[in-house]
């Protein structure tokens, strides 16, 4: 009876628990609406009533539920999912609370920092108009949590342009808890659960601090202010921090901001021209619009702006760079190793990276010289979020040509524009959109008849999507163009229009992840398409030139990339990656096959084979290895190394020693092999405790395959059996190169030296495809040694003092020797090709800087440049040419500036 008895009260105690248990439980569905509409439903069908802060929900975000019969526990846990909100039940009251949680019972866990009860720091730390809440509330607290580290993670900008910035040091105050940004300007730390001060530090940037209480994984983003006292900032960088971080060999970095010190040519303040005073970069000439880097040739480097090739970066006949200087953040230059992401060509990547928009305000700047003026706006579009950067510059340069000591050019004239545009949006905090334009065109003439034209058109969009803290993607397509037309207009019957055009559309895609601590993987895929142009002659009205259309080309280059920086010990680091390249030369064409064991020309011709639009003529692939080492032994101290393999599969056509405005691309196909090459790499970097002076030497030596080149009194424009005229031979380079580089300070700048030669080697079986017997000879950039100095000293903190001295010696260049006599005709012997020197180039220019008062409020920031450039006068050899007169051969030499040249620029900033 008594067990009967207590099975009645066990039953009706269980009854009574289930009828409260069913209270709690609600049936309710919504769709696409905010949370606060949510809550507001509850409350109608329930007797529960919510207390909370309306800016703690954001209302722009919806969200759809359906729950039948279920407890208020699971629904609010599904409404509250990923936000910072949490909820502690009163009877029928619902508190709301952000971030932290509320106690009814001392906590248990483990977390010593965890609270009983934490009141909001929202609402009782109210906020004063611009400053900062004392303590800020990361991450949403769990009930009982044991995690004794969390992940904070975040993005540091710069306040006056939003941009990333790298290299930013991140810390835990009063830990040995450290962090550097990277490119993206995102850092991650893994810091203890509890109240902690994150600070940030850097030598250009004003320091913050913000202290925090860290409840789970969580964000936190930071806008510094930089400093004003810009003259002591570092002009170039060999990726100070970063080059102890990574372990790629060769890599510089060069902010635009920092060179408006250097004095060049007519006071432009030109980021590319700078490149050239880094020991590994050259130029055949004075005014040469090519680049020679580490003894490749001019087509060996890949130009990109905004992740888009730019084919012709030179404006004026090389003097100036095309894309607005106003317009460039930075180039990162990889002459060494390269990374897995970048292929296609032998030499060098200069990867050039535009501003991002003002998004808090309307600001610019701009330059007015004595040849060119440019202006560049940034303007908001959505506040914090969204900017449009604009820009323009234009050139009145006629003058200049009168003042070159070249008669041909003085009775020249010349002009030329450029435009670009970039809209920056930031969607969310996992999302963010880039889309940018560029366009520029030259006008010359060299004679009163003949209008020569070029240009470059470049579209780039960009996609970046962050996945979590340690994974991201970016996704990017581009569209890139070059052109150029001569019009010869003569009343003669030879009046023609000749163009050439060269399209380049590419898709790229990257993943990037982290891996704990010791892996960092960047993989991905890319994928181009060449549409080449190589020539039509279009008669004039009453012209008796007859019409000729060079037969189209077309190819596809796609690869897949992937790297892995591996952090084998805290002084140990091993970057190894790889790229699988895959290249079809694709119709419509009429490919011509030749003989075996014979020269190429129209005469050897067996067959001729067509093939329809895009059906594949031929293929080539490649296996590209890039492996980087870096070893510490102390903070002071490192040393690298380095082997990198690439191919290239398109080919520079040029008759002239340096690159010029018509030159033309060829891609590879049956006749013509793609280009490879191998490179090693050694370097040692030491930083002195004194005065912030670092030294680097590195060494490399490098082999080429395929290198193109050409037969004597070749025509490269408009032929049709062009591959009968072509030679490809073997290459090498090797060099030492040292730099000594002091960053800050009174006086800082740096010297470099390298020492390097640069040789290719034409041999063939048959005696008219060999080139000097067969051995190996300089190339036309071939300059032993090469020493620039570029150094600033600052009197106060608006007047510095900067020079630049170089010093090269002189490129080959082949001499005529002798002549003789056939069949009653005189001809001129000449010596084997490259076998003399010009004279040795060297030449020092000046200038002094005054930067605008320092005051906050004023309309605009101003600096001026007065400089001087060849202040020697040094009459420089451009070419040396040669004339008979009355019987004898007499020597002639060009130069481009053979008298000094003042300048006066003034700039501004809004």
């Amino acid at each position: 009876m008594r067990i009967f008895t207590l099975l009645l009260l066990l039953l009706g105690f269980n009854h009574l628990l289930h009828s409260q248990d069913q209270q709690n439980n609600i049936t309710i569905s919504y769709s696409n609406i905010n949370r606060i509409e949510v809550l507001k439903k509850i409350e109608t069908v329930t007797s529960f009533k919510f207390y909370f802060q309306d800016e703690w929900i954001d209302k722009k975000v919806l969200i759809s539920g359906n729950f039948e019969n279920k407890s208020i526990q699971d629904v609010l846990s599904k409404v509250f999912a990923d936000t910072e909100l949490n909820f502690f039940i009163d009877k029928n009251k619902i508190i709301l609370t952000k971030n932290s949680v509320i106690y009814d019972k001392v906590s248990t866990t483990k977390n010593s920092n965890a609270p009983v009860f934490f009141q909001q720091y929202d609402s009782l730390q109210k906020k004063q108009p611009g400053n900062t809440p004392s303590v800020e509330l990361i991450g949403k607290e769990a009930v009982d949590s044991d995690v004794d580290f969390y992940t904070l993670s975040g993005h540091i900008t710069d306040l006056k342009n939003q941009k990333p910035l790298a290299d930013i040091h991140v810390k835990v105050k009063n830990t040995a808890i450290t962090a550097v940004t990277n490119a993206e300007g995102f850092y991650s730390l893994k810091i203890p659960t509890g109240l902690s001060t994150i600070e940030v530090e850097s030598i250009l940037y004003n320091n913050a601090s913000r202290k925090i209480m860290i409840y789970s994984n969580g964000t936190l983003d930071f806008t510094i202010i930089e400093k004003i006292n810009q003259l002591d900032e570092v002009v170039v960088k060999g990726k100070n921090s970063q080059n102890i971080r990574t372990a790629i060999t060769g890599v510089t970095t060069i902010e635009a901001e920092g060179v408006k010190t250097i004095p060049l040519v007519l006071g432009e303040r030109d980021i590319l021209k700078v490149a050239l005073t880094i020991p590994g970069i050259k130029t055949a000439g004075e005014g040469s619009s090519g680049f020679n880097v580490r003894g490749g040739k001019e087509d060996q480097n890949l130009m990109l702006l905004d992740n888009g090739t730019i084919y012709n970066p030179s404006h004026l006949f090389g003097f100036f760079s095309a894309i607005n200087p106003y317009t460039i953040n930075k180039v990162d230059i990889y002459k060494g190793g390269i990374p897995p992401e970048y292929g296609g060509r032998l030499s060098s990547v200069f990867d050039i990276v535009s501003k991002n928009g003002n998004t808090e305000k309307f600001s610019g700047e701009g330059g007015i010289g004595p040849v060119t003026s440019n202006l560049t706006a940034s303007i908001p579009v959505v506040k914090e979020k969204a900017s449009l950067l604009v820009a323009g510059r234009a050139t009145y340069s006629d003058w200049i040509l009168k003042a070159i000591d070249d008669e041909n050019l003085k009775n020249s004239k010349a002009s030329f524009y450029d435009l670009y545009a970039k809209y920056t949006h930031k969607i969310n905090k996992n999302n963010s959109i880039e889309g940018s334009g560029y366009f520029s065109k030259d006008n010359y003439n060299i004679t009163p008849d003949s209008l020569f034209t070029y240009s470059n058109h470049l579209v780039s969009l960009k996609w970046k999507h962050s996945f979590n803290e340690k994974n991201n993607s970016e996704l990017n397509f581009t569209n890139s163009e070059y052109k150029f037309s001569v019009n010869y207009s003569s009343a003669n019957p030879e009046s023609f229009i000749m163009k050439y055009k060269i399209d380049e559309t590419q898709g790229h895609l990257k993943f990037n992840s982290e891996l704990g601590k010791s892996h960092k993987f960047t993989y991905g895929l890319t994928s181009k398409l060449y549409k080449v142009n190589p020539g039509e002659l279009i008669p004039g009205s009453n012209s008796l030139v007859d019409p000729i259309q060079v037969e189209q080309e077309k190819g596809l280059e796609s690869a897949v990339f992937f790297s892995d920086k591996y952090k084998i010990t805290e002084k140990l680091l091993l970057d190894v990656g790889a790229r699988y390249s895959i290249y079809a030369a694709l119709g419509e064409s009429n490919q011509k096959i030749y003989e075996d064991g014979v020269p190429k020309t129209p005469s050897t011709v067996v067959e001729e084979k067509h093939y329809n639009n895009n059906e594949v003529i031929k293929t080539y692939s490649g296996f590209e290895p890039r492996v980087g080492l870096r070893y510490i032994f102390d903070e002071s101290l490192f040393v690298k190394a380095g082997f990198d393999k690439n191919y290239q599969y398109i080919h520079l056509l040029t008759n002239n020693t340096t690159q010029s405005p018509t030159d033309t691309w060829k891609l590879s196909d049956i006749n013509v092999e793609p280009q490879s090459g191998i490179q090693y790499s050694l370097g040692i970097f030491k930083k002195l405790d004194y005065k912030d002076i670092e030294i680097s030497v590195e060494g490399y030596y490098k082999t080429s395959k395929n290198i193109l080149d050409y037969k004597v009194g070749s025509q490269i424009l408009l032929n049709q059996d062009l591959e009968t005229e072509l030679l490809q031979g073997d290459g090498k380079a090797y060099g030492i190169e040292f730099l000594l580089r002091k960053s800050y300070g009174r006086l800082n700048g740096w010297i470099g030296y390298t020492y390097s030669r640069s040789f290719i080697k034409l041999n063939s079986q048959f005696n008219d495809e060999k080139v000097n017997g067969g051995d190996y000879f300089p190339t036309n950039f071939d300059k032993p040694h090469d020493v620039s100095i570029v150094l600033n000293y600052k009197f106060t903190k608006r007047y510095s003092f900067s020079s630049n001295f170089v010093y090269q010696t002189g490129r080959p260049i082949t001499y005529p020797i002798g002549k003789y006599y056939y069949n009653g005709a005189e001809y001129t012997l000449y010596s084997d090709r490259n076998k003399f020197r010009i004279p040795d180039y060297y030449r020092l220019d000046v200038g002094l800087n005054i930067e605008g008062n320092h005051k906050i409020k004023k309309l605009a920031h101003s600096f001026w440049n007065i400089s001087i450039y060849n202040l020697l006068g040094r009459n420089n050899p451009y070419s040396i040419f040669f004339v008979t007169k009355n019987g004898e051969i007499k020597a002639y030499k060009t130069s481009i500036f053979a008298v000094p040249i003042p300048t006066i620029t003034y700039n501004f900033k809004f």
